[in-house]
């Protein structure tokens, strides 16, 4: 995908911006959905609050299933079978 590249967007006197339609779309953002802004390095990275939280969650989880022993999609789903199993009791 080719840069999408937006020259002088406008900053209202409350801080506000609007979006453009093809950056709305690039990150599949809807009316009332959230963003997620990092400051680094004197640049601003603007993301999908949805997509961001995913992949805290899959960092923050990264070498967990080794850790429990999860190796194959076997062990997974023996796991599965066996918490199902304690929860119908």
């Amino acid at each position: 995908m080719s840069p999408i590249i937006v020259d002088s967007a406008k900053v209202m006197s409350k801080g506000q911006i609007t979006l453009p339609k093809d950056i709305r779309e690039a990150l599949r953002l809807n009316s009332g959905d959230r963003v997620t802004l990092v400051y680094e390095n004197g640049q601003v990275v603007m993301m999908n609050s949805a997509v961001y939280a995913m992949q805290m969650l899959n960092s923050g989880m990264r070498g967990e299933a080794e850790k429990a022993g999860l190796k194959t999609e076997d062990d997974i789903d023996k796991l599965i079978s066996e918490i199902r199993t304690e929860v119908e009791s």
